[in-house]
């Protein structure tokens, strides 16, 4: 808007179909995370590894990355971490890069509606023979085994089995994506019978089957250069993550939020491939996550914590750098304002661990800490004199963490009950594949998403997460209606179900659920 007042042009939204019938170019701006995401990854690990990344320059094929995905090993990857893409991932097997672009274009709404997973992924792994229902689909659909996927198929698909022109291909995809072009359609329908039958005598039962095709994968067609430049992203997150999770981990942390996992369900992944994450320490810490020790370990910012924020946060860093490092609570509060509740968050964070208190004894300063500020006389306020106090447990220290930037850097709310879950019987999620298929189990953890996709027929996914990985759980409508107000509301739970692994991909059919107490809970990320 600036630009167009300095340049005394007038900034209009018109309809999209409009300015395309007109000739305007349209562009669409699309904002990623992970964009700035790799960007800070790139940053960091140019800072404290002297490692210069040049995503142009990764080798495409390396791999150990496909080794990676195909265990569904892709929390944090872009585009492949969400329940439906984890699935996938060891069905569709990526051994090469055009696999991600399928991939990206696979796991929709419309080619999930329009059937196009299963023989896609049957012809990938030489299980179904590849056909067309006419010869001269076979340039367009060869590179996808007979299975329309892309927009730019469509086109040649109507040059190829129509004789249409590239333009006439265009107007046919425009108007077949469009619900407002009835006589536009009719009429390139008939042009297109046309051209099938003069062009190669097609005509009766594989003309309708052609056309039906197209006009059904017509309303979910991706762009297959869009798709190109999300596998991109891909296989440039899933490098770093296999490379060098520490980073990934603090670059994904930064460029929050974004995604399908938290932060606390971040960290517990990075953890699970031995980075170890140390807690916001305010003469440590920047204002957002970062690395140490050589770059091998993450680092918690000082703006995740409750109260204080990426302004504060800033502040607080600054401050350290032009003079100093924090020699005791009562220099902190005398350097930087902050309230109460302020200096109670980092010490509850443990942030300020540095002056070698515990969390309790922080908190016990805190008010006095707080009240002594240069518009303050000396002496008003609490009493700074703290007492010994007693130490906390460690499911208190992880209360405390969670309750204070969301995240438990060194452990997982389970590991706290796993010796009661051993005991009945319930199966970690790492051993999962290790169970016959078909096997009733029970599995359990902390509910970190509850999902039911327009695509599933009513059928509703939980995720959990115990210290060891993730359960994707499927709830039929019967069991979800049986245990609604329970499956809805409860941050944990046990589940008896059905386990189903033939695939390399574990999902546990449920059957009953029960909640337990982990004590330290988090919400869970629900989508519809």
């Amino acid at each position: 808007v600036e630009w167009a007042r300095m340049e005394n042009r007038s900034v209009l939204q018109w309809d999209k179909d409009d300015c395309a019938a007109i000739g305007l170019v349209k562009f669409d701006l699309l904002g990623l995370g992970m964009l700035s995401a790799l960007h800070y990854a790139i940053d960091l690990l140019d800072e404290h590894k002297g490692v210069k990344v040049d995503l142009a320059k990764l080798d495409l094929s390396e791999q150990a990355v496909y080794e990676m995905l195909q265990k569904a090993d892709s929390v944090g990857v872009f585009q492949v971490e969400s329940r439906a893409q984890m699935a996938t991932l060891p069905r569709l097997k990526p051994r090469e890069f055009y696999d991600l672009v399928v991939e990206v274009a696979l796991i929709r709404p419309g080619p999930i509606q329009g059937g196009s997973v299963h023989p896609y992924i049957k012809r990938r792994n030489g299980l179904e023979k590849v056909t067309y229902d006419h010869p001269s689909m076979e340039p367009a659909l060869k590179k996808t085994l007979g299975v329309p996927l892309f927009q730019e198929q469509l086109m040649q698909l109507a040059v190829d089995c129509a004789g249409f022109t590239a333009a006439e291909a265009d107007q046919l995809r425009r108007a077949m994506g469009s619900k407002r072009s009835t006589e536009k359609m009719r009429r390139l329908k008939g042009r297109f019978y046309d051209g099938m039958r003069e062009k190669h005598g097609i005509t009766g039962e594989v003309a309708e089957r052609i056309y039906e095709k197209l006009e059904a994968f017509a309303n979910f067609g991706f762009p297959e250069s869009h798709s190109l430049s999300f596998a991109s992203l891909v296989f440039y997150s899933s490098w770093f993550k296999l490379h060098h999770p520490a980073a990934f981990c603090a670059a994904l942390l930064r460029a929050q939020p974004m995604g399908f996992y938290s932060p606390q369900s971040l960290v517990a992944d990075a953890r699970r491939h031995g980075v170890v994450v140390h807690g916001p320490d305010v003469n440590a810490s920047l204002a957002y996550a970062t690395l140490e020790n050589a770059g091998m370990d993450v680092r918690l910012g000082l703006g995740s914590v409750r109260h204080i924020g990426d302004d504060l946060a800033q502040r607080i860093v600054d401050e350290r750098n032009a003079n100093g490092p924090y020699t005791a609570l009562l220099d902190l509060t005398g350097r930087i304002q902050l309230s109460v509740p302020q200096t109670e968050s980092l010490a509850t964070a443990g942030a300020l661990g540095c002056f070698g208190i515990t969390r309790r004894e922080g908190l016990w300063a805190a008010g006095a800490a707080a009240s002594q500020r240069p518009d303050r006389l000396p002496g008003v306020g609490s009493s700074s004199h703290v007492p010994p106090l007693p130490g906390m447990s460690a499911l208190e220290l992880a209360a405390a963490d969670v309750w204070a930037t969301g995240i438990s850097p060194d452990s997982y709310p389970t590991q706290f009950l796993r010796e009661d879950l051993d005991a009945l019987g319930v199966i970690p999620a790492n051993r999962l594949l290790e169970v016959r298929d078909g096997t009733r189990i029970l599995v359990a953890g902390a509910v970190t998403h509850r999902q039911r996709p327009a695509t599933a027929q009513g059928v509703t996914f939980v995720n959990l997460e115990d210290e060891t990985g993730m359960v994707n759980v499927l709830c039929a409508p019967g069991v979800w209606a049986r245990h609604r107000k329970l499956a809805q509301t409860s941050a944990a739970l046990i589940i008896r179900g059905i386990v189903q692994n033939a695939t390399g991909a574990v999902t546990v059919i449920a059957d009953r659920m029960r909640p337990i107490d982990l004590r330290v809970v988090s919400r869970s990320r629900d989508f519809r």
